[in-house]
Protein backbone atom coordinates (compact mmCIF):
# COMPACT_ATOMS: atom_id res chain seq x y z
CA UNK A 1 0.00 0.00 0.00
CA UNK A 2 1.33 3.42 -1.00
CA UNK A 3 0.24 6.86 0.10
CA UNK A 4 0.88 10.30 -1.30
CA UNK A 5 -0.09 13.63 0.26
CA UNK A 6 -0.05 17.26 -0.77
CA UNK A 7 -1.69 20.57 0.06
CA UNK A 8 -2.87 22.86 -2.70
CA UNK A 9 -3.53 26.57 -2.32
CA UNK A 10 -6.59 28.38 -3.59
CA UNK A 11 -7.22 32.11 -3.58
CA UNK A 12 -10.92 32.86 -3.54
CA UNK A 13 -12.32 36.07 -4.98
CA UNK A 14 -15.44 36.60 -2.84
CA UNK A 15 -17.95 34.98 -0.51
CA UNK A 16 -19.72 32.01 -2.11
CA UNK A 17 -16.96 31.69 -4.69
CA UNK A 18 -17.00 28.19 -6.20
CA UNK A 19 -13.69 26.95 -7.59
CA UNK A 20 -13.37 23.81 -9.73
CA UNK A 21 -10.30 21.91 -8.44
CA UNK A 22 -10.90 18.70 -10.42
CA UNK A 23 -7.93 19.11 -12.76
CA UNK A 24 -5.53 19.77 -9.88
CA UNK A 25 -6.73 16.57 -8.19
CA UNK A 26 -6.43 14.57 -11.43
CA UNK A 27 -2.86 15.82 -11.95
CA UNK A 28 -1.88 14.87 -8.41
CA UNK A 29 -3.33 11.38 -8.84
CA UNK A 30 -1.42 10.85 -12.09
CA UNK A 31 1.83 11.98 -10.44
CA UNK A 32 1.23 9.68 -7.46
CA UNK A 33 1.49 6.63 -9.75
CA UNK A 34 -1.14 4.88 -7.62
CA UNK A 35 -3.11 2.67 -9.98
CA UNK A 36 -6.09 1.67 -7.82
CA UNK A 37 -7.23 3.14 -4.54
CA UNK A 38 -8.88 6.20 -3.07
CA UNK A 39 -8.29 9.92 -3.02
CA UNK A 40 -9.52 12.01 -0.12
CA UNK A 41 -9.89 15.75 -0.74
CA UNK A 42 -10.29 17.81 2.44
CA UNK A 43 -10.89 21.48 3.12
CA UNK A 44 -8.58 22.69 5.88
CA UNK A 45 -11.06 25.36 6.98
CA UNK A 46 -14.33 25.63 8.89
CA UNK A 47 -15.90 28.12 6.48
CA UNK A 48 -14.95 26.51 3.16
CA UNK A 49 -16.02 23.08 1.96
CA UNK A 50 -15.61 20.47 -0.77
CA UNK A 51 -18.40 18.85 -2.75
CA UNK A 52 -19.02 16.96 -5.99
CA UNK A 53 -21.53 18.33 -8.46
CA UNK A 54 -21.85 19.83 -11.94
CA UNK A 55 -19.82 22.92 -12.78
CA UNK A 56 -22.68 24.50 -14.68
CA UNK A 57 -23.03 28.29 -14.20
CA UNK A 58 -26.80 28.42 -13.72
CA UNK A 59 -26.71 25.52 -11.25
CA UNK A 60 -23.93 27.26 -9.30
CA UNK A 61 -26.15 30.36 -9.02
CA UNK A 62 -28.94 28.14 -7.69
CA UNK A 63 -26.60 26.56 -5.13
CA UNK A 64 -25.42 29.98 -3.93
CA UNK A 65 -29.01 31.21 -3.61
CA UNK A 66 -29.98 28.07 -1.72
CA UNK A 67 -27.10 28.45 0.76
CA UNK A 68 -27.90 32.12 1.31
CA UNK A 69 -31.52 31.20 2.13
CA UNK A 70 -30.32 28.59 4.66
CA UNK A 71 -28.08 31.04 6.54
CA UNK A 72 -28.52 34.64 5.35
CA UNK A 73 -25.61 36.97 5.95
CA UNK A 74 -28.03 39.60 7.33
CA UNK A 75 -29.27 37.39 10.20
CA UNK A 76 -27.97 37.91 13.73
CA UNK A 77 -25.55 35.23 14.97
CA UNK A 78 -24.22 34.76 18.51
CA UNK A 79 -20.84 33.94 16.97
CA UNK A 80 -20.69 37.53 15.68
CA UNK A 81 -21.21 39.22 19.07
CA UNK A 82 -17.62 40.12 19.91
CA UNK A 83 -18.71 41.64 23.24
CA UNK A 84 -19.63 38.14 24.46
CA UNK A 85 -17.55 35.78 22.36
CA UNK A 86 -14.04 35.18 23.73
CA UNK A 87 -13.03 31.86 22.11
CA UNK A 88 -11.13 31.37 18.82
CA UNK A 89 -10.69 35.07 18.20
CA UNK A 90 -7.95 36.41 15.96
CA UNK A 91 -6.73 39.81 14.89
CA UNK A 92 -9.16 41.48 12.46
CA UNK A 93 -11.91 38.99 13.37
CA UNK A 94 -14.87 39.27 11.03
CA UNK A 95 -18.55 38.55 11.58
CA UNK A 96 -18.94 35.19 9.86
CA UNK A 97 -21.57 33.23 11.76
CA UNK A 98 -23.46 32.87 8.49
CA UNK A 99 -20.45 31.11 6.93
CA UNK A 100 -20.24 28.53 9.70
CA UNK A 101 -23.99 27.89 9.52
CA UNK A 102 -23.76 27.33 5.76
CA UNK A 103 -20.82 24.97 6.25
CA UNK A 104 -22.78 22.47 8.34
CA UNK A 105 -24.83 21.64 5.23
CA UNK A 106 -21.81 20.63 3.13
CA UNK A 107 -19.05 18.04 3.59
CA UNK A 108 -15.54 19.05 4.63
CA UNK A 109 -14.12 16.26 2.48
CA UNK A 110 -14.92 13.81 -0.30
CA UNK A 111 -13.39 10.40 -1.01
CA UNK A 112 -13.40 9.15 -4.58
CA UNK A 113 -12.20 6.05 -6.39
CA UNK A 114 -9.00 5.81 -8.39
CA UNK A 115 -9.16 3.18 -11.14
CA UNK A 116 -6.16 2.53 -13.42
CA UNK A 117 -4.47 5.76 -12.21
CA UNK A 118 -7.52 7.85 -13.14
CA UNK A 119 -10.04 9.67 -10.97
CA UNK A 120 -13.41 7.96 -11.36
CA UNK A 121 -16.13 10.55 -11.93
CA UNK A 122 -19.53 10.47 -13.61
CA UNK A 123 -20.20 12.34 -16.85
CA UNK A 124 -20.78 15.76 -15.28
CA UNK A 125 -19.18 15.35 -11.88
CA UNK A 126 -16.51 17.81 -10.80
CA UNK A 127 -14.78 18.43 -7.48
CA UNK A 128 -15.74 21.89 -6.29
CA UNK A 129 -14.36 24.04 -3.47
CA UNK A 130 -16.78 26.61 -2.09
CA UNK A 131 -15.78 29.67 -0.14
CA UNK A 132 -18.51 30.42 2.40
CA UNK A 133 -16.91 33.47 4.01
CA UNK A 134 -14.92 36.12 2.12
CA UNK A 135 -12.05 36.38 -0.36
CA UNK A 136 -8.90 34.85 1.11
CA UNK A 137 -6.13 32.29 0.70
CA UNK A 138 -7.26 28.73 1.40
CA UNK A 139 -5.73 25.26 1.62
CA UNK A 140 -6.99 21.85 0.52
CA UNK A 141 -5.36 18.58 1.60
CA UNK A 142 -5.18 15.71 -0.88
CA UNK A 143 -4.33 12.16 0.20
CA UNK A 144 -4.09 9.23 -2.22
CA UNK A 145 -4.02 5.70 -0.83
CA UNK A 146 -3.69 2.52 -2.87
CA UNK A 147 -1.44 0.25 -4.93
Amino acid sequence: MKTSYDVISIETKCGLDIVDITDKIKNFIEQSEIKNGLVNVQSLHTTATIFVNENEPELLKDLKNHLEKLAPKKNEYYHDDFNVRTVNMCENECANGHSHCKAIHLPTSVSLNIVFNKLQLGAWQRILFIELDRARKRKVGIQVIGN
